[in-house]
């Protein structure tokens, strides 16, 4: 038994990639049905007496994903990675636990990906990456090759990494936010929002 947290948008585009037995898990939804599934409350999803429960946490923003991970961590929920069939991996790839690859997502060579990391359609990793914990890639977003992703950084729709070197990779510091379209050609600041091509940081 798999539960799908959240019923949201994200959630019901992750459902159909989740193969055997499933339900959502959305406490504003619970006791709802969506399509041919159920909506439990995360209570609810606790107290089930099934054999080998774990959770997909199908929320898109790093900070929040990080917190519904916590609290699964709390009470024993293991977490579970979806990978779609069209999700291609090449060689010598580590990906950490709580990883979705929707369709036609890719990450290709000597790439290492933290814990709950989230690439949405098309959305791709190229060689020699290192991308931390709690990472979301909205659909199409695009890294190049040798580049570091610190935690909780969120990389917009269509949103394009310029490519680092080996002795000098680019990087996207903790938290950091690339607004849908950016094209980034350097590093990041943590906790920088950026947007634009090339991109450029907001002011607060």
């Amino acid at each position: 038994m798999i539960g799908v947290y959240g019923a949201s948008g994200h959630g019901r585009e992750i459902m159909p990639l989740v193969r055997g037995n499933a339900v959502f898990i959305d406490d504003a939804k619970a006791s709802e049905r969506i399509g041919h599934y159920d909506v439990l409350s995360f209570a609810q999803f606790c107290a089930l007496k099934v054999e080998n429960k774990s959770v997909a946490i199908a929320v898109g923003d790093p900070a929040m994903r990080r917190k519904l991970a916590e609290r699964c961590a709390v009470h024993g929920l293991p977490n579970a990675s979806i990978f779609a069939e069209e999700f291609c991996q090449g060689d010598r790839c580590a990906v950490g636990q709580g990883a979705i690859f929707c369709r036609y997502s890719q990450i290709t060579s000597d790439i290492q990906i933290g814990r709950y990391f989230h690439a949405n359609i098309y959305a791709s990793v190229a060689h020699d990456c290192e991308i931390g914990d709690f990472v979301t890639f909205a659909p199409g977003a695009r890294c190049n090759g040798n580049i570091v992703i610190e935690d909780d950084v969120y990389v917009g729709s269509g949103a394009v990494l310029r490519q680092g070197t080996p002795g000098k990779k680019m990087r996207i510091g903790k938290g950091a936010v690339i607004g849908a379209g950016a094209v980034v050609l350097g590093d990041v600041a943590p906790g920088a929002i950026v947007v634009g091509n090339p991109a450029r940081e907001l002011t607060r």
